[in-house]
């Protein structure tokens, strides 16, 4: 998937980040994947990925990191195939 949707979101600084390049996980143990959040409003955010990631799975958690820096992170809605849509 190039793309997820995520709610129920818990943030760190409580506030979501802004929109802009962070790196997130979809699975436990999974390596930091680049990413881009591409809107974050309240509880709700959407995240797109410049490589496909393999198993984005609505009802998983999407971590995002600055870094070693946990930002926080929900729970995934849906998932997107298509490169430009999120």
């Amino acid at each position: 998937s190039h793309t997820l949707q995520a709610t129920d979101a818990s943030w760190v600084a409580g506030r979501p980040p802004a929109t802009g390049a962070c790196a997130a996980k979809t699975r436990y143990r999974q390596q930091d994947a680049a990413c881009t959040v591409a809107q974050a409003e309240g509880r709700d955010f959407a995240l797109a990925f410049p490589e496909a990631q393999w198993a984005v799975t609505p009802g998983q958690s999407a971590v995002l990191y600055d870094g070693d820096v946990c930002l926080g992170g929900g729970v995934i809605t849906a998932a997107g195939t298509d490169a430009g849509t999120v």
